[in-house]
């Protein structure tokens, strides 16, 4: 039976990986009519108790690639089928999604448990569960197993690194949405820190962590893409800028870009290596997938909690996966340096009504102020709690800088 959670394992599906709203379902057999999303059961002993869904496009052919998404705290896996694009491309450019889910009967906040041991170590726990959704793929839907990667956001970001460390020999390549490095977080306390403020580590220190999680491993490691918001307060910038270092270090490349280019929306590309390693920054955004609803070529998903109208991450992820099939990749805008821009100062003037945030982000917004590490709404004076991202409160304006706890 999977272990229930304990109360500081539920606080961190709360808080540590905040990222990710919606609901649903997933769908897999091959379909008389139209694909769909659907649940798969009995794939696996499944031993950290996850839940399957699979999407097979229609007329998807044998020997088609699979990817493997894995959503955030808060989301489940049809909302992140739903809204991060990938479907679009998965009908465009015929390959297979495998949606994994996290049942709260695991964690509170169905956050995937990238900070337990027994959870991120190969052959153990939810890293094994989605090994084995693999499996299940290529031995029931004809997918080619040199062909597989892994996405994800925040929580799932997180165990996206997971997996990539502890089955290099599975998966081809894959994408870190707002994660962390692998093995930054051993347990539920030293996730808070992980996530914010970030842990600083030389390369070759991260690179060791991945190393060490399939000791003897001599074959190809996976290529990574990695994306962070400037003004992402929940898993902080920090952690995209360790993630380039711990993944250039394990494919062995510099961590002085190749070459930098401008993206749509003020994103900033970095290519490491041979295009080893890619680091997206994206000026301004939060946390959260970034989309960018639209009938373009280029354009993906639908905007909302935690999807955040950008750029569509899934069209640059396809490409460097290499799912359009040797289609022509988009030819960014190269510059001769790359200045990052600032993370801008959150000062709004004229708040809206009512707001649900982070305490960390009431202050830094002007609602709140802090002293004696908790934070109080302006106006009113009301304790919120403590002062960091991973205690919530609703604040309601009920006068100029005046605010109130409730909505």
């Amino acid at each position: 039976m999977r272990r229930s959670s304990s109360t500081l394992t539920r606080l961190l599906g709360a808080v540590a990986g905040l990222a990710l709203a919606v609901a649903g379902a997933v769908a897999v057999a091959a379909p008389a009519q139209a694909a769909t999303l659907t649940q798969v059961t009995g794939f696996g002993s499944n031993p950290g108790n996850l839940a399957m869904y699979a999407y097979r496009p229609d007329g998807l052919p044998a020997n088609s690639p699979a990817v493997v998404l894995l959503h955030g705290c808060t989301q489940n896996a049809s909302g992140y089928f739903a809204n991060s694009g990938w479907q679009k491309y998965a009908d465009q450019w015929k390959f297979a999604l495998i949606v994994a889910q996290q049942p709260s009967g695991n964690n509170a906040n169905s956050c995937f448990n990238f900070f337990e041991a027994g959870d991120t170590t190969r052959g153990q726990g939810e890293a094994l569960s989605i090994k084995q959704m693999v499996d299940h793929a290529k031995a029931n839907f004809a997918v080619n197993g040199s062909r597989v990667y892994v996405s994800g956001l925040s929580a799932g970001g997180a165990m996206s690194a997971v997996m990539l460390a502890t089955y290099p020999d599975v998966f081809a390549a894959g994408s870190i949405i707002a994660g962390i490095p692998y093995r930054c977080a051993t347990s539920m306390v030293n996730a808070f820190s992980c996530m914010n403020p970030g842990a600083d580590k030389t390369p070759a220190a991260w690179g060791d962590l991945v190393r060490g999680a399939y000791s003897g491993y001599t074959g190809p490691r996976p290529r990574v893409a990695i994306w962070h918001g400037t003004s992402d307060t929940t898993v902080t910038p920090l952690n995209g800028t360790e993630s380039r270092d711990q993944w250039t270090n394990v494919r062995g490349v510099s961590q002085t870009p190749t070459s930098t280019s401008s993206l749509p929306a003020n994103t900033s590309l970095e290519v490491y290596g041979n295009d080893d390693v890619r680091l997206y920054r994206v000026s301004g955004m939060g946390h959260g997938t970034p989309v960018d609803p639209g009938s373009a070529a280029e354009q993906c998903g639908t905007a909302g909690a935690y999807f955040l109208d950008t750029i569509c991450s899934t069209y640059r992820d396809a490409l460097f996966f290499g799912l359009n099939g040797g289609g022509t990749n988009p030819t960014p805008t190269p510059t001769a340096t790359l200045t990052p821009t600032p993370t801008p100062t959150v000062t709004p003037t004229t708040p809206p009504t009512c707001v649900t945030a982070s305490n960390y982000a009431h202050v830094a917004a002007g609602r709140a102020y802090q002293s004696g590490g908790y934070a109080y709404a302006n106006g009113s004076n009301q304790r919120m709690g403590l002062y960091n991202t991973f205690y919530t409160s609703a604040l309601k304006q009920t006068a100029p800088n005046h605010w109130v706890i409730g909505c």
